[in-house]
């Protein structure tokens, strides 16, 4: 059986970068890990910022995989909205190279890993876009400007599921999706 050469590089740059972070990874650390010469890795991409953006590409399709997954069609609008942004962000938790991505951010302020952050919410708030505007399409919900929605759906997930537990005990996931239901679906209106 042959080896893919390319998916091995895939893996042991995923590896790297999930341990050192973007900027400390070098190629050669790769090479190291895949067990392949430096000169085979290039023979498949120009440089390390091209094979990082072929995995976080692969991430995003694996996140937005998840999050559709989590959508059970006999649901309401808002349950499925609150089970995908759910998914996406547990995922975003568990996965390493995010976690790593997201402290080197904060710490370091890597010009390539701030464009991946913002190309990794870009992706989630495309796919949140999406689903707004099918549910507009559907009349499960009002009329609404699908951009901004996605924007304030996706920020105050963020902040009740990762601002919040800074300074508060964890929400649970039903409190969630209540708080949500009630602030993005119901307002606070008495009528």
């Amino acid at each position: 059986m042959a080896i893919d050469r390319k998916q091995l590089i895939i893996e042991a740059a995923t590896k790297s970068f999930s341990l050192f972070g973007f900027k400390a990874t070098t190629m050669d650390q790769v090479a190291k890990i895949a067990n392949v010469g430096k000169g085979t890795i290039y023979t498949f991409f120009k440089n390390k910022e091209e094979l990082f953006d072929e995995i976080i590409s692969s991430l995003i399709s694996e996140m937005k995989r998840a999050a559709d997954e989590a959508m059970d069609s006999t649901l309401s609008f808002h349950e499925k909205v609150h089970r995908g942004l759910y998914q996406i962000l547990e995922f975003r938790l568990k996965h390493q190279l995010t976690i790593k991505l997201f402290q080197e951010e904060k710490e370091m302020g890597t010009p390539a890993v701030m464009e991946v952050m913002i190309k990794l919410e870009d992706a989630i708030l495309g796919y949140l876009k999406e689903k707004i505007v099918a549910a507009i399409d559907k009349g499960e919900i009002q009329e609404c400007n699908p951009e901004v929605t996605a924007f304030i759906m996706l920020k105050l997930y963020v902040a009740l599921i990762f601002d919040w537990e800074k300074r508060n005990e964890p929400l649970e996931k039903e409190e969630i999706a209540k708080l949500f239901e009630q602030y993005i679906f119901k307002g606070l209106s008495n009528r």
